[in-house]
């Protein structure tokens, strides 16, 4: 457990893997979705840090990280990423981002094109949802917490076998929903809301992966894909039988996709 200061804020990050990592290899850095921590991207760290070199962070307004005040944009969010590799000394990154951590890793690689080499964008897109529907969450959360959609949004992260077979593990995953402050909640919530990432995506200059879970509803393959189609050059994997959180339902599988794209985008 580490705590860095950061654009303002501390930073709760994680750094693994091997120390004598090879030179010319990429530091992986994970970013997390709304509502989790870093201990979302365990079982894929667990997989991946026997060879590379990993940085794990809350998010402002999650897990152990500093909780301003909502509202966030999410030029935020990507500020405080480029200062903690700053802060480290890392520069030489594949950003591996999932939903709105999808997002702050394409703001970061053409805010910031010095530190990133190539991306991995899991459930994600360019827009997700709309201001409406943000609205409403926010209105609803304002009004009776994050408890009282507790067990939507929980339900919408994982395919229907996943919650029928892991009842413990739902109750965990709602556990770390509901501990996210709502300030740090809703202040994504508003970053996500009005973000519009498709003269972004059009602009990324570095080898890209975009994955989808089949089952995701929060951000559907078809999202996913043309997410892809905006990104030059990018490609596009579907993994069966998972909702919006593949690095939880299938680390394995997700590890291994992360692992090819190195070796084919010779990123390795």
């Amino acid at each position: 457990m580490h705590f860095a200061a950061a654009n303002g804020m501390v930073i709760h990050t994680s750094v693994e893997g091997p120390a004598a990592a090879p030179a010319e290899a990429p530091v992986l850095v994970f970013a997390n979705s709304l509502g989790t921590d870093l201990r979302v991207w365990h079982g894929v760290a667990a997989r991946l840090g026997q060879t590379y070199r990993i940085v794990r962070y809350d998010k402002r307004g999650h897990g152990l990280s500093s909780c301003p005040p909502a509202p966030y944009r999410l030029d935020d969010h990507v500020a405080d990423l480029a200062a903690l590799l700053d802060r480290l000394e890392i520069s030489r990154t594949v950003v591996v981002g999932l939903s709105v951590g999808g997002m702050i890793a394409l703001g970061l690689a053409v805010a910031r094109p010095d530190l990133v080499r190539g991306l991995v964008l899991s459930d994600t897109a360019h827009r997700i949802g709309t201001p409406e529907t943000w609205e409403m969450r926010i209105a609803a959360i304002r009004a009776d917490g994050i408890a009282a959609m507790a067990e939507t949004i929980v339900d919408r992260w994982f395919s229907a076998a996943y919650r029928a077979h892991n009842p413990d593990d739902m109750a965990g995953w709602r556990h770390m929903l509901t501990r996210t402050p709502v300030e740090g909640y809703l202040g994504t919530c508003m970053a996500i809301r009005d973000a519009d990432l498709t003269e972004t995506a059009r602009r990324i200059a570095v080898p890209a992966l975009c994955l989808a879970g089949s089952e995701d509803v929060s951000t559907p393959p078809e999202l996913v894909r043309s997410l892809a189609e905006l990104i030059p050059g990018a490609g596009f994997e579907m993994i069966d039988g998972v909702g919006h959180l593949p690095c939880v339902e299938a680390p394995d599988t997700v590890a291994d996709l992360i692992a090819g794209f190195l070796q084919e985008a010779s990123l390795a």
